[in-house]
């Protein structure tokens, strides 16, 4: 069936909802008030970088081989096509903008194209977050990384350069959106000024968290005082860590600093995301959750395999948390796609290379090819071994990485609940296919 067309009826809207959990569950936060005939809400989950291979490597790994992670029991899958403007892979920024507008853009974009204005897809002025907040729908973001990633903060702003931090967390506290959660707070402080995490680095004196507050913001550092929130609380911003809640560096770096993947202290992807929709089910005219594990993106473009197996777990939390959601608020729509496969990760074998690849020996540091080969500590380590496969056997295997840059890599589009047969229907999805699902959830109306 054409994409056009597929996307372009509107008779099953009320219809659409597909019960997607395979286990039943009590629900993660009170029954939504239920919206417009046709419409629902929204969870966009965006586990940056993780392409089929690495879910391949973290199914070994955690499940074993015939083990199935919560992203394989989400029943509505795929194709996902990513090419930007100007190029066949994605970018994080290009990408997030795509998915936000419904407007391919060029690689270096963030809520804009290139250096341009755009207007959404639907005519709107604004990205979806902002119609939907337009329209008085609340809206949540939450990411891993910092609040400047382009995940998250490009459904709300826009500017010409990525690389400004400072400019970018200041214009995502001005969004209004409803909870952001995720840490970044040198850029929420002047230089000078210390903070729970650390110290400022804004060189324009603005203390963002004293506008928080001022604005009606209650605001968390930890994963104890978000867990300790009051029931009643509707306007939450948490800052987790001084960065990123993770450290993304490889293997080696990490031990030699004796740092752990991710901050002690800091809410995983699961936690910021459960604590959101318990805020965001209270919303009389729905809602729209944009949430991302960056974990995933960062460790594969550093090469560390150890680091995106364990994102990878948390961001399957995540996605089991938004299945029992989805289970006891059928109006909801969750989909779930990254933009680019973070690092090219691979698993070997280890077939025809049974001499190198054996349990409890190290690997060689490269392939013949000349790839970088990891093993459980980094490159040139232990073998890993799969958990116990249904005949109760542990496989060794490689990682190899082919670049430390992104790829277009095999990208899978996957969903449930409200309009989620529509995913299975396409076969395949562009990336403005993801704000055109959104919209028509959101909204009940078909754009493009």
């Amino acid at each position: 069936m054409d994409r056009r067309a597929l996307f372009a009826s509107t008779a099953a809207l009320a219809a659409a909802a597909t019960g997607a959990a395979a286990q039943p569950a009590a629900p993660a936060a009170p029954q939504p008030a239920t919206p417009a005939e046709g419409t629902g809400n929204v969870i966009f989950f965006h586990p940056d970088g993780f392409g089929v291979n690495h879910w391949g490597a973290l199914r070994f790994v955690a499940l074993g081989p015939d083990g199935r992670t919560e992203w394989d029991r989400l029943p509505h899958t795929a194709v996902y096509l990513g090419h930007m403007k100007d190029g066949l892979t994605g970018t994080s920024h290009g990408g997030a903008t795509i998915h936000a507008f419904g407007v391919r853009v060029q690689a270096d974009s963030f809520g804009q194209d290139g250096a341009e204005p755009i207007r959404a897809l639907s005519g709107f002025e604004g990205s979806i977050a902002k119609e939907a907040m337009a329209r008085g729908k609340w809206v949540g973001l939450v990411n891993s990384g910092a609040a400047y990633e382009p995940g998250t903060a490009a459904f709300v702003v826009s500017t010409p350069r990525r690389n400004s931090l400072a400019e970018i967390t200041r214009l995502v506290t001005e969004s209004g959106v409803q909870v952001h959660l995720a840490g970044g707070e040198r850029w929420y402080l002047p230089r000078g000024v210390q903070g729970r995490h650390g110290e400022g680095a804004r060189e324009d004196g603005l203390n963002l968290v004293e506008r928080l507050q001022a604005a009606g913001y209650t605001i968390v550092y930890t994963r104890e005082e978000l867990a300790a929130l009051p029931a009643d609380a509707t306007k939450v911003w948490g800052i987790f860590a001084h960065d990123h809640t993770f450290n993304d560096r490889d293997e080696e770096t990490l031990a030699q600093q004796n740092l752990p993947h991710y901050v002690p202290g800091a809410p995983s992807i699961a936690d910021m995301s459960e604590a959101a929709l318990r805020i965001l089910a209270r919303a009389p005219q729905g809602f729209l959750l944009v949430a991302e594990e960056e974990g995933t993106d960062n460790f594969g473009n550093v090469n560390n395999a150890a680091g995106s197996i364990e994102a990878g777990v948390r961001a399957d939390a995540a996605i089991g948390l938004f299945r029992r959601f989805v289970a006891a608020n059928p109006n909801t729509l969750m989909l779930t796609t990254a933009d680019s496969d973070a690092g090219g990760m691979q698993v070997i074998g280890p077939g025809r290379q049974q001499n190198v690849i054996r349990e409890g020996q190290n690997l060689p540091e490269r392939d013949r090819n000349g790839a970088a080969l990891d093993g459980q500590r980094g490159t040139g380590t232990t073998a890993w071994l799969s958990a116990p496969d249904r005949n109760g056997v542990r496989h060794p295997f490689a990682i190899a990485w082919s670049t430390l840059t992104d790829v277009s890599g095999g990208i899978l589009v996957r969903g449930a609940g409200l309009n989620a047969h529509l995913i299975s229907e396409a076969g395949t999805m562009d990336n403005v296919d993801v704000y055109r699902l959104m919209y028509r959830t959101l909204f009940g109306r078909v754009v493009g």
